[in-house]
């Protein structure tokens, strides 16, 4: 793989926070046995090298952007590790919402009325789509859309929400492009900021442009991104620590 310019190593720790304790505590609260059964497989091993974590990268299409008010409407899945892609295991799930499609979502991913007229809800596929997630580290591209999405869906459908580790590939390329001193450069001079985008931050590593906007294009395009971020800015020898959050 080819890249713009010589690989430079992160320089300082970004530890997350400790899942170990925290997934422990929210196994004891638990009442439900499907969110029980995701605790107890849950990845908390923080010092295990990220060359030994399976991954699954995870995209959701969504009806708008706040979990509040907002709903999954397609869910995307695809297994890594950082040496291979499992495409074969991938997953792709159209869902039906609660409430309309508004004209603004169809525009934006393109799943329109007829899509959804047959399809599902998020419940009749949920324990499908937590075995996928069980024992994977979770990576996505801002995780606020992802794990407050899912937390929020399962809440409504189970009376309990869900929290997991992720590693969010956007937040990796903010620590490089977001700086404090290149948010003070970009005030200076007038110059927007280093777009962090999924497709933006791809192109940076020479990986091939995906028409974006579909959960398991973009699940795909993930999991190749954090690959790049990787080989280029860690070492598969540092601790998975390092990068979730």
């Amino acid at each position: 793989m080819l890249y713009l310019e010589p690989p430079k190593k992160a320089s300082h720790a970004m530890v997350g926070p400790d899942w170990a304790t925290l997934i422990g505590r929210l196994k004891q609260k638990a009442k439900v046995p499907l969110l029980k059964r995701f605790y107890d497989v849950t990845n908390t091993n923080g010092d295990m090298p990220l060359s030994d974590v399976e991954f699954v990268a995870l995209d959701l299409e969504t009806t708008g952007l706040d979990p509040k008010t907002s709903e999954i409407i397609s869910v995307g899945l695809v297994p890594f590790t950082l040496s291979r892609i499992h495409c074969r295991k991938a997953k792709h799930w159209i869902v039906k919402p609660r409430k309309a499609l508004n004209e603004d979502s169809v525009v934006f991913h393109g799943i329109t009325h007829s899509d959804i007229c047959d399809a599902p809800d998020l419940r009749r596929i949920l324990e499908e789509v937590l075995a996928a997630l069980e024992g994977k580290i979770v990576v996505v591209h801002y995780r606020r859309i992802e794990r407050e999405f899912i937390d929020s869906a399962i809440k409504q459908r189970l009376g309990e929400g869900l929290l997991f580790p992720v590693i969010d590939t956007l937040e990796i390329e903010s620590w490089f492009h977001r700086k404090p001193r290149h948010k003070l450069w970009s005030r200076l001079f007038g110059r927007p900021l280093t777009s962090i985008r999924l497709a933006d931050s791809r192109r940076r590593y020479n990986l091939p442009f995906y028409q974006g906007h579909n959960a398991l294009v973009d699940a795909l395009a993930t999991a190749e991104l954090l690959q790049a971020q990787v080989a280029h800015r860690f070492s598969p020898d540092d601790p998975l620590k390092t990068l979730w959050r």
